[in-house]
């Protein structure tokens, strides 16, 4: 024991040695990186207007999410007291499971809006103090003008797509779950006659499926290799396996299985057997807006898994997936309209292009809806109705860009 400890104190000596040794070189060649990378310092891009118009903008945008998201608590309060009252809800699930998941998924809901009420606002303030002319008057141009607003929106962009695609869906389930036991009482917890593709050539039918107890009855699994039919398995009732380390584990009861060869035909039988069959209890019962509770890579892997299986449930869930993406940079798009409406000085104040601002952003939520019920009713392509309101309102940002003073 004491010999090891000799060994560990030695290699300590020497390398505090070689560290002595060494040392003016390490700052040497950290003083010659820190210098080679200077390129990377925000000093060297952002200025004193720059951090200026930056910290007005996230600021505001903070600001008026706040002072919404309060004003729609107060209303959802008022509605759903009641409710809360009959179905005797806890206050501290009220609070943190409801209120403390209802407050990010609305205000990620509505960035676009807050994104365009923050650029109205300030900018329209800037211009009314003449300090937007006096900037362009310094000989700074529209273009550079636009650069704290595009980081800002960039900053903006990069929390909506993480908030939206990892951390809001963990929040939804839980809000989901306080929904069903004390607002709305209603889930759809069993699903009749589901018939899908559990892996090639093996598709699996289930008469009755009972969610709550994650038991299915009248259970049928047919195996196929070249359209013929080798193997066919029966079960008065299959269990899942909720406290396996692995998943797709099964516990079929009262089973027989039927194995085809040729003109042979081998039947076992038995009561109980654990088994292996790809599916799990999200593939067998679909509720409304559970494409809301996948984070995005399980909503990418759920729609190939989905795909492979045949399954023609799956493009609530695409549309899903790219509106994410479209959404956050929907950013971009509506602060340069925001700053190209509200950056010239007019008499009456941000009044006109608040409400201006406004339509803007109601229009871009309503298109959001609109294409998605297009993609999900008229066989649209998913990835074109959620890229459709940031298409039209791109065209109506390089139209407003082409019209602010310069």
């Amino acid at each position: 024991m004491k010999t090891k400890n000799i060994r560990k104190f030695r290699k300590v000596l020497k390398l505090m040695r070689w560290t002595k040794s060494h040392l003016n070189w390490l700052f040497i060649s950290f003083a010659w990186l820190g210098k080679k990378l200077g390129f990377l310092k925000p000093s060297r891009y952002l200025k004193i207007l720059d951090w200026y118009i930056i910290k007005k903008f996230i600021g505001t945008y903070f600001y008026s999410i706040a002072l919404i998201i309060s004003i729609s608590i107060v209303f959802d309060i008022n509605e759903n007291l009641a409710k809360f009252t009959q179905y005797h809800a806890p206050l501290r699930a009220i609070v943190v499971d409801y209120y403390m998941n209802f407050v990010p998924y609305f205000a990620n809901l509505f960035s676009p809006l807050f994104v365009f009420i923050a650029v109205i606002f300030f900018t329209s303030k800037l211009a009314g103090n003449s300090e937007i002319i006096s900037m362009l008057a310094a000989g700074v141009s529209f273009k550079r003008l636009m650069r704290p607003y595009m980081i800002s929106a960039a900053l903006i962009s990069i929390m909506t797509f993480f908030l939206g695609a990892y951390i809001i869906p963990k929040g939804t389930i839980i809000r989901q779950n306080f929904e069903t036991i004390y607002k709305n009482k209603k889930k759809n917890t069993s699903a009749e006659n589901v018939q899908l593709q559990v892996g090639k050539g093996v598709i699996a039918y289930i008469q009755h499926y009972d969610n709550n107890q994650k038991k299915g009855y009248g259970f049928c699994l047919d195996k196929f290799e070249d359209k013929k039919l080798v193997s066919h398995m029966t079960a008065s009732e299959i269990q899942y396996d909720t406290i396996s380390d692995s998943k797709y584990q099964w516990k079929a009861r009262n089973w027989r299985i039927r194995q085809l060869k040729g003109m042979r035909e081998t039947i076992t039988s038995g009561s109980v057997k654990d088994t292996t069959i790809m599916m799990e209890p999200t593939d067998l019962v679909f509720s409304k807006g559970q494409q809301e509770t996948f984070t995005s890579p399980q909503l990418r892997d759920y729609i190939s898994k989905q795909i492979d299986r045949g399954s023609g449930n799956v493009v609530q869930y695409e549309v899903e997936f790219h509106k994410r993406i479209a959404t956050s940079f929907a950013s971009f798009i509506l602060t340069t309209i925001g700053l190209s409406l509200s950056s010239r000085k007019r008499k009456g104040g941000m009044g006109l292009y608040l409400g201006i601002g406004l339509a803007l952003s109601f229009t871009y939520i309503m298109l959001q809806t609109v294409s998605s019920t297009f993609a999900i009713n008229a066989d649209t392509p998913p990835m074109l109705a959620a890229w459709i309101p940031n298409i039209i309102f791109t065209i109506v940002a390089y139209f407003c860009y082409r019209k602010a003073p310069n």
